[in-house]
């Protein structure tokens, strides 16, 4: 048990460095320059030499990547087995049969949310958006759902609920439990609880609010009707359409463009259509052959794309199904229980094999260099949407004992300060000994942090918070962690502000952005008051 602390000059600069990066969020800038200057701040006050400032800014990036690559690499390969999916069109595939099911807007909502919801799960709403809004959206609205009711429904179940858990993926519980001390293990299940919570409420209160009055009959005039409407927010969905039409030009293609593949109107695949792409006109008496060769090549290579493209469509899910399965009953392989960094590996691990066999299905000509290409793409992927999570995340490891040794060079034995915790303590007699108060507070933080529209830059904030509030308040660090998660990414995830990733889903669904968050604001913030009442009544 800690004594008491004297608070120091570094204890001031990393609290000004806190009210500095929540202001920057609520002003919504982004926060990684503050973030920065203050590790620099921190490192000076408390050595007193102004080159361990300097190495302090180095060494705090430095050591939250040491700390959470192992999020990047998972995101990285994950990114590239859709890379890989997307060339033999399973992507499309695997969500094309529940257009089938939307007999009506008030199933369709409940579709779109469902199939957002597993999608998002395993590849983070980011791909799962223009996936579900090119193909599902259409069919919603053909059903008689109101387009804003079809951008809430894929923003509540993608961007809240399946971000907000991480559960398969787990890197939110991942930031949350490093920064809080906990078990990730604890914090994600925590959180995938919750998440359902507060999904399940918006959902409710969306579908009675939003969505119920204004359903229509089924009509092709619902489409012809949306086809028409202005759209805001245009250049984020020409962003994301983009390649996906190019997915969906590669569905119906051979390898090498030479055949077009027919649609019927229920999105079953038709006949393909043989198209000369391009033909060898050889000496005199063979180009007839070449002509007839040609078409049949082709046809060939895309009875073949379409069956693998059947195969991983299937395979993809029923194997991550069997992952999900193995880590919750580790017992039925005869293997200990699956935590943290095992968890990660064997979902990594099994991406990656999907991966390069959908890649190698697709062709083997090109197959190691198509395969390098889907895991740069990746990591290109994975430093764009967590690059800036790294200062940030080094200037809270700054403040915890167990990550700020190395960030301020401490040798070896030496007393490692830990900021956070001492400044919490020496105000414990100011803050309310009450388990409701501090999570909701917790909570408070979190959807203040999530403000600047990135909803994993608050979480090494919130950890750390919780870390240090729960013994306190006697409530495991895993829940008031998990609180502060869901405040964070539900907020800055992509549903209450309207500079973050709602943009490409209204986009989609052409509908203006701020007519989202209005829709969206008390459903979301109902659902995340219940849900933290249950957390503080059952911990």
């Amino acid at each position: 048990m800690h004594s008491i602390a004297v608070l120091t000059p570094a204890h001031y600069c990393y609290l000004a460095g806190v009210i500095a990066i929540i202001a920057t969020m609520i002003f919504r800038a982004n926060v990684v320059v503050p973030a920065i200057l203050a590790t620099f701040a921190v490192g000076l006050a408390w050595s007193g030499k102004l080159l361990t400032g300097f190495q302090a800014i180095f060494m705090g990036s430095l050591t939250a990547a040491h700390e959470l690559f192992n999020i990047f690499l998972v995101i990285a390969l994950m990114t590239a087995l859709l890379n890989g999916l997307r060339e033999l069109g399973a992507d499309v595939r695997m969500v094309r049969p529940f257009k089938r099911i939307m007999f009506n807007g008030h199933v369709a909502f409940f579709i779109l949310a469902l199939i957002t919801y597993l999608i998002s799960l395993f590849f983070w709403p980011t791909p799962a958006v223009p996936l579900v809004g090119a193909i599902l959206i259409p069919a919603a609205v053909y059903a008689g759902l109101p387009p804003l009711g079809a951008a809430a429904a894929i923003a509540i179940a993608g961007q809240g609920m399946a971000l907000s858990s991480d559960y398969v993926i787990k890197v939110a519980p991942g930031i949350s439990a490093k920064a809080a001390g906990a078990d990730m293990l604890a914090v994600a299940n925590t959180a995938f609880g919750l998440s359902l919570t507060v999904g399940a409420v918006a959902l409710s209160l969306t579908w009675f609010f939003v969505v119920r009055g204004h359903v229509k009959a089924p009509s092709a005039a619902n489409l012809a009707a949306w086809d028409t409407q202005g759209m805001l927010g245009g250049e984020a969905q020409a962003e994301h359409q983009g390649s996906f039409a190019k997915a969906e030009l590669a569905r119906g293609t051979s390898g090498t463009g030479g055949t077009l593949a027919a649609e019927d109107d229920d999105g079953a695949p038709g006949a393909a259509e043989p198209v000369l792409a391009s033909v060898s006109i050889g000496p005199l008496g063979q180009g007839g052959a070449a002509l007839q060769m040609a078409p049949l090549t082709a046809s060939v290579a895309i009875d073949r794309r379409e069956l693998w493209s059947k195969v991983f469509a299937l395979a993809t899910p029923l194997a991550f199904l069997a992952v999900v399965v193995v880590m919750m009953r580790p017992e039925m392989i005869g293997s200990g229980a699956i935590r943290g960094g095992d968890a990660a590996a064997l979902i990594g691990g099994m991406a990656a094999v999907l991966m390069m066999l959908a890649t190698l299905s697709h062709g083997r000509k090109g197959f190691l260099d198509r395969t390098a290409e889907h895991i740069i793409d990746g990591f290109v992927f994975a430093f764009k949407a967590m690059g800036a999570v790294l200062p940030i995340a080094g200037f809270f490891f700054v403040g915890d004992a167990s990550t700020a040794g190395p960030i301020l060079g401490v040798a070896a034995g030496a007393h490692v300060p830990s900021f956070l915790f001492e400044l919490v303590q020496a105000c414990s007699q100011a803050i309310p000994q009450n388990p409701l108060f501090v999570s909701f507070g917790v909570l408070l933080m979190g959807m203040i942090t999530g403000i600047d529209g990135s909803g994993f830059a608050g979480l090494p904030l919130t950890g750390s918070l919780s870390g240090a509030l729960a013994p306190m308040v006697h409530l495991p660090a895993a829940t008031l962690a998990a609180i502060g998660q869901m405040g964070a990414v539900w907020t800055g995830g992509g549903t209450l502000v309207a500079w973050s990733s709602l943009i490409a889903v209204t986009g989609f669904a052409r509908v203006p952005v701020l007519d989202a968050v209005r829709a969206l604001f008390l459903p979301v913030v109902c659902g995340l008051v219940i849900a933290t009442l249950a957390a503080v009544a059952f911990a």
